[in-house]
């Protein structure tokens, strides 16, 4: 799972081919989310131009001041190479999976992921610019924060000083039956348990894991040793247990108990816990951090009303898995939310007020806190740097989403 230094200006591309959108096609029925309105001439921006903008009715379930979905013109630039390996990646799940945003159709994808797969790795901006065209969703003012894979102290064995539990997903944490509760916002039956009665009933929190609510049952599969590197190993979804013995065992994200995510850096906000001055905490993962260390007791109760716990799985082969259930790469993949982003579409995050940001990315991840139509986590990998990077990550600026040559012209029927 998820959420995330090199960056990409698209508008760097010397090269600027002029792209023609194709004939205009009979369009099938519009996506479930989108509603159509109509296609005009625009301004084109720097770098590789597609000569149009259409607009197109934002999906239903997007941000209250997202009103329009257009197509614009970008470029691309260093991190192209990078991109271009990572959606070969993805297009096995691309062209086979439903894309839940309504946008893309398993078969838009194919001629890109044909012609991807013997495209020379050197040449790879103009392959974005040959067969892509780009789409603004909503607004397109974009917010990205970041996660990596951190690596922290762990083992198989329950070692002394090796006192917290990891958990592998629990048999009894289900679906309520249909009838047993109410359906969730998104349709689905929320997940819980079954009570010794036979009711159904929420899975239990963090702070009744915590207490021992699952201990004793054989469902550790690892310990770790702190539990506020822990805490946020989880808040990443996969990471790398370090042994005593040098020995690195790697998890990733298995389940979540179905309670909801808190942010405990929002909470640290609405009660003044951030500051500039001298001895105050920083509005960022190390200063969280710091103050948690700083305050046991209070940082214990802070980390409690995160009710969400994840539950991990031992992980064999390359890299973290994303959503998409393929590797993760850092300064390459980002998170996005589904509903508005296809899964393996490569999205470019441009004039970020934190420019590490800016650049071409692959979405395939998701995250609970990643919601929205421009709402982004770049992974930024392991070690040092990308634990640095990414706890510090927060910018704003403008998203650009490309889309199969020809996609537009079959939403809009144009």
């Amino acid at each position: 799972m998820r959420c995330f230094t090199a960056s990409i200006a698209l508008a760097a591309l010397s090269s600027c081919a002029r792209i023609v959108p194709p004939a205009p096609v009979t369009p099938p029925a519009p996506p479930a989310t989108a509603a159509l309105a109509g296609v005009s001439r625009g301004p084109l921006l720097s770098g590789l131009s597609f000569g149009r903008v259409a607009r197109i009715g934002t999906p239903t379930n997007a941000d209250a001041s997202a009103g329009r979905l257009s197509a614009n013109g970008a470029s691309g630039g260093d991190r192209a190479a990078s991109a271009l390996s990572s959606f070969i990646e993805s297009c096995p799940r691309l062209t086979v999976r439903a894309d839940a945003s309504g946008l893309t159709r398993p078969a838009d994808w194919v001629p890109a992921c044909n012609a991807a797969a013997a495209w020379p790795k050197a040449d790879a901006r103009r392959f974005f610019e040959t067969w892509f065209e780009t789409a603004e969703v909503g607004s397109g003012k974009a917010f990205a924060t970041g996660y990596f894979e951190p690596q922290i102290a762990g083992s198989r064995q329950h070692l002394p000083g090796y006192d917290v539990p990891v958990y592998g997903l629990p048999p009894d944490l289900v679906r309520a039956a249909p009838g047993d509760a109410p359906p969730t916002a998104s349709g689905r039956q929320p997940l819980g348990r079954y009570d010794a009665d036979g009711n159904f009933v929420p899975y239990y929190t963090r702070a009744q894991i915590d207490a021992g609510a699952l201990a004793g049952k054989g469902l550790e599969i690892a310990w770790a040793k702190d539990p506020i590197d822990f805490f946020f190993l989880q808040i990443q979804g996969s990471g790398r247990l370090r042994a005593p013995d040098g020995t690195v065992m790697r998890i990733g994200y298995a389940g979540q108990n179905g309670q909801p995510y808190t942010g405990i850096g929002s909470l640290m906000r609405q009660r003044g816990l951030f500051g500039d001055g001298p001895g105050e905490y920083p509005a960022s993962m190390q200063g969280i951090v710091q103050y948690l260390r700083d305050h046991p007791a209070e940082g214990r109760a802070l980390m409690d009303e995160n009710a969400s716990w994840v539950f991990f799985r031992e992980l064999d082969g390359d890299g973290p898995l994303g959503a998409l259930g393929v590797p993760v790469r850092g300064s390459v993949s980002v998170a996005a939310d589904p509903a508005f982003v296809p899964l393996g579409a490569p999205v470019l995050l441009e004039g970020m007020d934190n420019p590490e940001a800016d650049g071409l990315w692959v979405a395939q991840d998701t995250g609970g806190a990643i919601k929205g139509a421009n709402r982004f986590d770049t992974f930024w990998g392991a070690g040092e740097r990308a634990k640095t990077v990414a706890g510090g990550m927060s910018a704003h600026g403008r998203a650009l989403l490309l889309l199969p040559r020809g996609t537009v012209a079959r939403l809009t029927g144009r």
